[in-house]
């Protein structure tokens, strides 16, 4: 890109779409543009997880211009946007700020790069196949993919704890026939679904794991798959994909002459993993 030449919010829509088209989307999400205009000229940009009270105030104090989010903030219809309800004060003050907003949900997960992210980059594990396909070969959302070495449960959790900078997780161990699986199991193959996976137990049985990590496991969920015989860690919801802000980040500061605000956020690396990101454009 030539210096001097002005980055629109549909330039970084484009790149965004490149990644993850928004055909790739569940039926019943909302993805895309949700507030704002597509000419809108962006020399700073927010990356978060959520669009929360305290990301919206940390983005219109930082004069951002975009902000892009993995889960929507608005998701079934909005019938009046005024200030007497949460959502609409962020709304307002993004659209009072004249902040574009986008959001990337299950587009972003059907074309594997929330799983990908997690254990390719994060957790360095050799990923295979995706536990749910699309009609895109190699992509679907989750992860099959292999520990670096046989494992027990303790160490498994202990090494995603460190990996994602966790202070816990919860471990379910298998308990087939009524029986708990024994403390010294070694575990090498794994299934990864970020975000909330208890509706893939099925599938990640019938590709033969033996262990889950995922988030907002329910507690009949949980009882079920572990007597199927499938062990269990709950990293949370947003323990595990906490790691998109930087992943986007990075994969934008590839496309478009933008670099972190922060020397403290340097996108996706292991040690440092920022809930959001800040870019500002370079060439100016």
């Amino acid at each position: 890109m030539e210096k001097g030449f002005e980055i629109s919010c549909n330039d970084i829509i484009e790149k965004l779409e490149e990644k993850s088209p928004r055909a790739y989307a569940c039926d019943w999400d909302n993805v895309g543009l949700l507030l704002g205009r597509r000419d809108k000229k962006v020399n700073r940009i927010m990356v978060a997880l959520d669009a929360t009270m305290e990301v919206v105030k940390t983005a219109c104090e930082e004069e951002c211009d975009m902000l892009i989010t993995h889960h929507p903030l608005i998701f079934s219809s909005v019938k009046r946007i005024t200030d007497d309800n949460i959502l609409g004060k962020k709304l307002l003050m993004l659209a009072e700020h004249s902040i574009s907003y986008y959001a990337m949900h299950t587009n972003f997960d059907t074309m594997g790069s929330m799983a990908g992210a997690v254990t390719d980059v994060y957790l360095g594990l050799e990923s295979k196949a995706p536990i749910e396909k699309c009609d895109i070969p190699e992509e679907g959302m989750g992860r099959i993919a292999y520990l670096p070495q046989p494992m027990t449960g303790d160490e498994v959790c202990e090494y995603i704890k460190e990996r994602l900078e966790l202070s816990q997780v919860t471990f379910y161990p298998a308990t087939p026939d009524g029986e708990e699986i024994p403390s010294d199991k070694k575990f090498h193959k794994i299934a990864v679904m970020p975000g909330s996976g208890k509706s893939f137990i099925d599938n990640v049985v019938d590709a033969g794991c033996d262990l889950y990590l995922t988030g907002d496991m329910g507690y009949h969920e949980a009882q079920n798959a572990t007597e199927l015989g499938l062990s269990i860690i709950d990293a949370t919801h947003d323990g595990l994909e906490k790691v998109f802000a930087g992943y986007i980040a990075e994969y934008l500061k590839g496309c478009l002459p933008l670099e972190d605000i922060d020397d403290a956020n340097k996108g996706p690396n292991l040690c440092n993993i920022p809930y959001f990101v800040i870019l500002q454009r370079t060439d100016n």
